[in-house]
C-alpha cells in the first residue's frame, strides 16, 4: 500500500483509508457483528492501511467502540481520525461547534475509542450558528492538552474553508490541516474550488463516497432492493437518476475495455487527482474489503481519464441532490434575504 503525507501534518498515511461508517447497527447497510467487524479492520491493517476514519454519530457511537476494540495492541501503528458536530441527541446543545460541545464530544469519543489521543479530529459539517473563532479556539485547547494531534473539516464549502484559515491566523489558533469532501466520477464539483483551495493552503484531503453511494459498485442500480434501501437516491423516476444510469453504463464500457472492474476505475479516478491524499473505502464485509483493496495499484492513463471527462465533465455532478452540505442560513430563513 503506497503512502502519502497528510497535508502539513507531516504524517504518512495509506492511499486508501478505512471508513468505519458501516460498522455497527447502521440499518440494512451496517455490520452489527463486532467480532466480524474487528476482523475486517485487522485485515485492512494487515494489507497496509494505516489510516482509519470514523465519527461519533455513526451508529450512535457504536462504530467508535468497534474501532477501539480492533486497535487494542495496535494503536501506535494507526493514524486514527474521528468526527464530531452532527446531532448526538434531540438536545440542540449536543451538536455543532460550540466550545461547550467540542470539549464534551472529544471526551465521549476518547472513551468509546479507548484511547488517550485522536490523531485527526474533524468537524463533521460546518456550523453556521457558531463563530469559527470559538470552534478553533476550543480545538486548539485540545491540541495543547495532547488529546488531539491535528484538526480538520469535513464537507466544508470553499468559502468556509478560507474563512477558517483566516480565523486561525487572526486568532492565533491551530488551523484545519485537512478537509474531507465527497468525491467520485459522478460528483466532481469539488474540482472547481475546494480541491485547489486545499492545495493552496497545504491541506490534506481525505475523500469519501468514491463509489457514489453504490452507483459505481458494479451492482445493478435499478434493482428494487437497492431502491427500497436508499429511497430517493435510487428513485428511477427522477431525471437526474436516469442520467446517472446512462453515465454508469458508459463508464462500465470504459472499465470493460480497460480490463478492470468498475469499482477499480472509480477508485483509481479519485486517487489520481493530485490534491487527494487518501481515499476512504467503507466495506461492510471481508469480501467487499478484498475487492476494494485489489484496486490499490490501479493507475489510469490520460486516454481513460479523457474518456471519463467526456462522460462527466470536470467540475460537474450528475445529480446535485447527492451533495448534502449544510444549507446556509440565508437560504433557510427568508428574513435574511429581505429588507
Amino acid at each position: 500500500m503506497k503512502r502519502r503525507i497528510l497535508g502539513a501534518t507531516g504524517v504518512s498515511v495509506s492511499e486508501f483509508a478505512l471508513g468505519a461508517m458501516n460498522f455497527g447497527d447502521f440499518g440494512s447497510s451496517g455490520n452489527a457483528d463486532h467480532a466480524d467487524a474487528v476482523e475486517i479492520i485487522h485485515a485492512a491493517l494487515d494489507s497496509g492501511i494505516n489510516f482509519i476514519d470514523t465519527a461519533d454519530v455513526y451508529s450512535g457511537g457504536e462504530s467508535e467502540v468497534i474501532v477501539g476494540k480492533a486497535l487494542k495492541g495496535r494503536r501506535e501503528d494507526v493514524v486514527l481520525a474521528t468526527k464530531f458536530g452532527l446531532p448526538m441527541s434531540p438536545d440542540a446543545n449536543h451538536a455543532g461547534g460550540s466550545a461547550r460541545w467540542v470539549k464534551r464530544a472529544v471526551e465521549d469519543s476518547l472513551r468509546r475509542l479507548d484511547t488517550d489521543y485522536i490523531d485527526l479530529y474533524q468537524i463533521h459539517r460546518t456550523d453556521y450558528t457558531t463563530d469559527l473563532d470559538e470552534t478553533l479556539s476550543a480545538l486548539s485547547d485540545l491540541v495543547r492538552a495532547g488529546k488531539v494531534r491535528a484538526i480538520g473539516s469535513s464537507t466544508f464549502p470553499v468559502e468556509r474553508t478560507v474563512e477558517a484559515q483566516w480565523a486561525a491566523e487572526k486568532g492565533g489558533h491551530r488551523r484545519f490541516l485537512t478537509e474531507q469532501p465527497r468525491y467520485s466520477i459522478l460528483s466532481r464539483t469539488i474540482e472547481e474550488a475546494v480541491l485547489p483551495t486545499a492545495q493552496r493552503y497545504g491541506m490534506g484531503v481525505l475523500t469519501y463516497a468514491p463509489l457514489s453511494g453504490g452507483w459505481l459498485s458494479g451492482a445493478d442500480p435499478t434493482t428494487k432492493v437497492r431502491a427500497r434501501i436508499a429511497g430517493g437516491e435510487f428513485d428511477l423516476s427522477m431525471p437526474a437518476n436516469q442520467a446517472k444510469i446512462e453515465a454508469v453504463r458508459e463508464l462500465g464500457k470504459v472499465a470493460q475495455e480497460a480490463g478492470m472492474p468498475l469499482t477499480h476505475l472509480a477508485l483509481a479516478f479519485v486517487r489520481s487527482h493530485p490534491a487527494v491524499t487518501s481515499v476512504l473505502i467503507g466495506p461492510r464485509t471481508r469480501e467487499q474489503l478484498d475487492g476494494l483493496l485489489a484496486a490499490a495499484d490501479t493507475e489510469l492513463g490520460d486516454d481513460i481519464l479523457d474518456r471519463i471527462d467526456e462522460i462527466v465533465a470536470p467540475g460537474t455532478e450528475v445529480n446535485a441532490a447527492d451533495n448534502y452540505n449544510a444549507t446556509p442560513p440565508a437560504l433557510v430563513d427568508k428574513r435574511l434575504r429581505r429588507r
